[in-house]
């Protein structure tokens, strides 16, 4: 029988409970390693709770597994782990720091703002409740103790996690949004780039379809008339010529049919149309003279002989330079001065546009500088396998050099370009992008581990301040001391050992029952009206109350300068 389920649903239901959103796997390695860890925080908190405390620790052994449960599956289902962490601490409060854990992964991982802070809002009520109201079950304290430390634990290991998590949750949305932007402009610019190498090589190959169509049309031309001159003269060869037209005829047929394929053939017209003196010295002069009608100071330096005897796509590519590099100028650098170099030595051809700086800021205005132009002269240049470098010169400039071999060979093919800087910020290295995976893991492993036990220390300050102020109101019961109680008892029902008390009463107390093992002074409060501090003195033996003495001593206001006799230390 097949299932009805969507492919969505059965994905949900087959996600390990161990796994984030974006996570695959089952994620069993990573799980038995977090049961480990909370099984060290647990037993730390623990040590540390009770050494302020031991009525603080609650009831830890038989709910701590429920904590570490909750604790490992706080990225399937952080709702369920942070509430139910947040109540389990008012009962266990050694669970403590594992609900910091979930409130900093349930915050890192919402990105709703209101179900956020309705998450942290609701887990520290919870667990101001639950303290509240365990705290008078447990003996540890009033319902008004239980609320204080509630607020303590529910601040250092709710909120502050929460929003430690959520400058963490938005931290890595921006990063994932920068990425796709980052993404989209190199595809972008990809395509840019491709675009322009394709428009390039329609370009030459309509320069291709000009030059040698015009040689077949001349061909054509040729047999046509030699045809019509040999009819009569010499009818034998009469059929000779006209296979040399319908073979020119059937060339120019093929030729379009093949450079058809890159596009629609776009032809330069006007003054920058491309003839047979394109590329030579003269044409170039031409072209410099045009820049210094627009007024632009342009000087011409040639080495060389003239380039007429070379091949006409080398030609084409040397006016292409220099007339790409002269309308940057144009465009981008009016008025500064330019220097336009040709040398022609050898089996080698170089030129070199370079202009200096402007001698006021100039904004285009023809449109934004895409590159295009540049990655076109690329493409040409290498082609036909020299290269091209543009880029600032350190005085502020600019500067297009280009070499391209005098003949090159029939299949040249495009040497590795490296892409063209357009600007300063064109290439941005990103932060622990040299980092390995485990490297990074193992670096948010450490940072994790210190936080947690910052906001340990935290909690454990909080604590000690909580109990210290529940000496000002301590938690009394109704019952009053009598013979047989437990010290712990009479400590609930007193006030707190002072050892101010205890000093005064030394030496002017009545004598100790002799099995007496020690005694509580507990706080006075009021004192007599004679001048003199009533004491009640609790002796126990074994934490067993065994007597119970009131007796008074005078209150001491001037500096005493002997010890009285019989002074007796307290063992």
């Amino acid at each position: 029988m097949t299932s009805s389920a969507p492919p969505a649903a059965a994905s949900r239901l087959a996600r390990s409970p161990f796994a984030g959103p974006d996570e695959r796997g089952r994620q069993l390695w990573r799980a038995g390693g977090e049961a480990v860890l909370a099984v060290v925080v647990v037993l730390l908190t623990y040590l540390g709770e009770s050494g302020i405390e031991a009525r603080l620790v609650g009831r830890v052994p038989a709910l701590a597994a429920v904590g570490i449960a909750l604790v490992l599956v706080r990225r399937r289902f952080p709702v369920v782990g942070v509430a139910g962490l947040a109540a389990l601490m008012g009962v266990a409060p050694a669970v403590a720091l594992l609900t910091a854990v979930a409130a900093y992964t349930a915050a890192r991982q919402r990105e709703t703002p209101r179900r956020r802070v309705g998450l942290l809002l609701g887990a520290a009520g919870v667990a101001m409740v639950t303290c509240a109201v365990s705290a008078p079950v447990l003996e540890v304290g009033s319902w008004v103790f239980g609320l204080a430390l509630g607020a303590v634990l529910a601040v250092t290991t709710v909120v502050v996690p929460g929003l430690v998590g959520t400058a963490a949750g938005q931290q890595d949305r921006l990063l994932r949004a920068l990425r796709e932007r980052t993404a989209a402009a190199e595809e972008a610019r990809r395509l840019a780039e491709s675009e322009a190498r394709v428009r390039e090589r329609t370009r030459i190959a309509a320069e291709m379809h000009d030059l040698v169509g015009h040689r077949l049309s001349v061909v054509a031309l040729h047999s046509d008339g030699l045809e019509l001159a040999l009819r009569k003269e010499a009818p034998g060869l009469r059929d000779e010529a006209a296979v040399v037209g319908r073979a020119a005829r059937e060339a120019m047929r093929e030729l379009r049919e093949v450079l058809g394929v890159l596009g629609p053939l776009a032809q330069d017209t006007g003054t920058d149309a491309l003839t047979d003196a394109t590329g030579t010295r003269g044409d170039i002069e031409a072209l410099v003279e045009e820049s210094r009608g627009a007024g632009i100071p342009v000087e011409l330096s040639w080495e060389g002989p003239d380039l007429d005897a070379r091949p006409a796509r080398v030609r084409r590519a040397v006016h292409r330079v220099v007339r790409e590099a002269l309308t940057n100028v144009h465009r981008y650098a009016v008025g500064a001065h330019v220097t336009v170099s040709v040398r022609h030595a050898g089996e080698r051809v170089e030129v070199r546009v370079r202009n200096g700086v402007p001698p006021v800021a100039h904004t285009a205005v023809t449109g934004l500088g895409t590159g295009r132009g540049l990655i076109g002269l690329r493409e040409r240049v290498a082609l036909l396998g020299g290269y091209l470098e543009a880029g600032r010169t350190p005085g502020g400039g600019f500067a297009v050099t280009a070499g391209i071999p005098a003949e090159p060979g029939p299949g040249a093919e495009p040497p590795a370009a490296e892409p063209y800087e357009e600007g300063p910020g064109a290439a941005v290295e990103e932060p622990g992008r040299g980092l390995s995976a485990f490297q990074r893991r193992l670096g948010g492993a450490v940072i994790g581990l210190v936080g947690l036990a910052g906001v340990g220390v935290m909690m454990l300050f909080g604590l000690v301040l909580v109990h210290g102020a529940q000496f000002g109101a301590q938690y009394r019961s109704d019952e009053e001391p009598r013979v047989g109680m437990s010290r712990e008892r009479v400590e609930r029902a007193v006030s707190f050992d002072s050892d101010t008390v205890r000093a005064a009463a030394a030496g002017r107390e009545p004598a100790r029952p002799v099995s007496a093992t020690d005694c509580l002074y507990p706080y006075v409060e009021k004192r007599a009206e004679d001048g003199r501090l009533g004491i009640v003195r609790y002796c126990f033996r074994a934490d067993t109350l065994i007597a119970i003495d009131r007796f008074t001593v005078p209150m001491v206001t001037e500096k005493v300068t002997e010890p009285p006799h019989g002074r007796r230390t307290h063992d």
